[in-house]
């Protein structure tokens, strides 16, 4: 309890906004006063049921999982820790009715903006991957459906599109951050290419996320993606330490120099390692409700 005490200690120390629901909760009510500023978002679990549903039965002709909405809710919702490996399969549940369709892509990133400005939320930082929305030039065509014509460009301006029509109608702020795939390291030069293309254009980082048992050291394209990013200017943070050990944290800041942290839970394991990002103001984006419902 007292490292757990003396970690919250650290994460506050280096000015971190963006730290999930309780931190945001502190700085809510002594900054803001009732907004806040969420900056670790996964798209693809920020979809409303009723539109996954809809796309699901009607307009794809996917069979839906379940009867109704609300059994289809259930189904792709957990009240009970699970295994990162069980919290990640939800989205196999309804993302092959997401990709290559353009409205849904869209759209998707449209109601994800007006979701957060009725939560309070005045800036909002969401990231993706453009290669598990699109299916035209992506090898392998995700979540097993068939080649179409939606390419990973236009995945990222349907975004875009979404992001910035949400920001006109809910007056809040919304940015992109693209993300590479650790089990998918032919992907990362294309990424990179993209934030490279919209990076004045709601594209701020790029992210590297997945299996962290796979050592990005390993792959060379990951770290040409993240020495190309540096070399322009662009954010770079790395989803590293949620389940994986303080290893995974050390590669990600000293091979593909991030600036940022994804969750980092498991820094705590090494007190040196700790003790030198907490020197360094490292900054780390701690999600509270993923992590007590997600064992890490």
């Amino acid at each position: 309890m007292a490292q757990f005490r003396s970690a919250i200690q650290c994460l506050l120390a280096t000015h971190i906004i963006g730290v999930g629901n309780c931190f945001l909760e502190i700085i809510r009510h002594l900054c803001f006063q009732d907004q806040e500023v969420p900056r670790h978002q996964e798209q693809k679990g920020s979809v409303l049921a009723q539109f996954l549903w809809i796309i699901l039965g009607l307009k794809r002709g996917i069979p839906p999982p379940d009867d109704t909405v609300e059994d289809f809710l259930e189904l792709i919702s957990y009240w009970e820790p699970l295994t990162l490996t069980q919290f990640l399969e939800k989205f196999a549940l309804y993302m092959p009715a997401i990709v290559g369709d353009r409205d849904a892509v869209r759209r998707i990133a449209y109601e994800f903006v007006e979701m957060k400005a009725k939560e309070g939320v005045i800036y909002v930082e969401v990231r993706y991957s453009p290669h598990l929305l699109a299916n035209c030039k992506v090898h392998p065509v995700p979540w097993g459906r068939k080649e179409g014509d939606l390419t990973l460009d236009e995945v990222v301006h349907l975004v875009n599109q979404g992001l910035q029509d949400g920001e006109k109608d809910f007056i809040i702020k919304a940015r992109s951050i693209l993300c590479c795939m650790r089990h998918m390291p032919s992907w990362s030069l294309e990424v990179v290419e993209l934030c490279k293309k919209y990076q004045n254009n709601t594209v701020v980082a790029i992210d590297l996320a997945g299996d962290e048992l796979l050592v990005s050291e390993t792959f060379p394209e990951h770290r040409k993606a993240y020495e190309e990013a540096e070399r322009c200017g662009i954010h770079r943070t790395v989803h590293a330490g949620e389940v994986g050990p303080p290893s995974v944290i050390k590669e990600a800041i000293n091979v593909l120099k991030t600036e940022q942290i994804g969750h980092g839970y498991h820094v705590l394991e090494d007190p040196a390692l700790y003790r030198e990002l907490l020197s360094r103001k490292m900054h780390f984006e701690i999600m509270t409700n993923s992590a007590r419902v997600a064992v890490v």
